[in-house]
């Protein structure tokens, strides 16, 4: 395999800063040799322009109703993910994108979704599905599954919805969901599983349940890791984190039945924010958990 990777240093998501240096962190983490390691050639096509927030107007441009902070900025960032990830798989690379918050995600799937049907597998602490309707922040690195769905407004930006279909987005590890998200959840066709089902199941029938979901009717899946589904104890180095999420084993475990899929067309990983972490360990651990996902195992 021909690992693309693909930096996008995006903070314009978010409140906090610090994710922008997420990419770095996880490549200073040893993510080529790692890569390399498991017979896989690696191609760092380095980091993607980004706005600086210095001097902008978060609100220079305003959705109809609501909030959407740097809606300009994330569009014209998204936009150039989406670009870069359709032209690695254009030639034939499996791209690994690194935030960077989540708001990335917008463009990697429209990249990854051009001219392909596709399942989505999102591993995540937070729900996502904001619009800026329903947002209490304005922070769009709260909104990308409502905006790859064309949810409300998202449905008139051509750069942001795609033709994904809700059953075919399956959710792993929730723990934190707004009032609103969780009706718009629960009147959704998406498939979610919280902290709550895999402390009663476990995780392995928890996520081939989701790989079931997601690959409905579909034979590509793209999976989009938020580094926050860990418990801060594991993974303190994140945007917002969450107490009581996913363990060490268990996150292998997850990007292990990945892997076992031969499915995975697309990955990214989000959210790492080394500003917040002690001696990059979380960076560490996204790399250890790309690898699982790359096809790395005990034996």
């Amino acid at each position: 395999m021909d690992v693309r990777v693909i930096g996008a240093p995006m903070d314009l998501g978010a409140d906090r800063r610090g994710v922008d240096m997420g990419p770095s962190a996880i490549r200073y983490a040893g993510l080529a040799d790692s890569i390399r390691s498991l017979g896989h050639a690696i191609d760092d096509a380095g980091d993607l322009p980004v706005p600086r927030p210095e001097g902008r107007d978060p609100n220079a441009e305003r959705p109809p109703n609501g909030n959407a902070k740097y809606l300009r900025e994330t569009r014209w960032v998204c936009r150039r993910v989406e670009s870069a990830v359709a032209d690695a798989l254009d030639e034939g690379a499996f791209p690994l994108v690194l935030g960077g918050d989540h708001s990335i995600a917008i463009g990697t799937i429209n990249g990854v979704n051009k001219d392909r049907k596709l399942g989505v597998l999102w591993i995540d602490a937070h729900g996502d599905f904001n619009t800026p309707e329903t947002t209490p922040s304005g922070n769009i690195h709260g909104m990308p599954v409502a905006a790859i769905l064309g949810r409300s407004v998202f449905g008139e930006m051509e750069w942001a919805r795609t033709d994904v279909e809700e059953r075919n987005v399956a959710m792993v590890g929730l723990r934190d969901i707004g009032a609103e998200e969780r009706t718009a959840i629960a009147d959704s066709d998406v498939t979610v599983y919280t902290m709550s089902d895999i402390d009663n199941r476990g995780m392995v029938p928890i996520v081939e349940d989701a790989l079931d979901a997601a690959l409905d009717g579909v034979d590509r899946l793209h999976v989009s890791f938020d580094m926050d589904v860990l418990d801060p104890g594991e993974a303190p180095g994140v945007g917002t984190p969450v107490h009581g999420g996913v363990t060490y084993r268990e996150a292998h475990t997850a990007m292990e039945l990945i892997a076992g899929t031969d499915a995975c067309v697309s990955m990214e990983v989000v959210e790492v924010n080394p500003i917040l972490d002690s001696h990059n360990r979380t960076a560490e651990l996204a790399v250890e958990l790309v690898a699982s996902g790359l096809g790395k195992q005990i034996l």
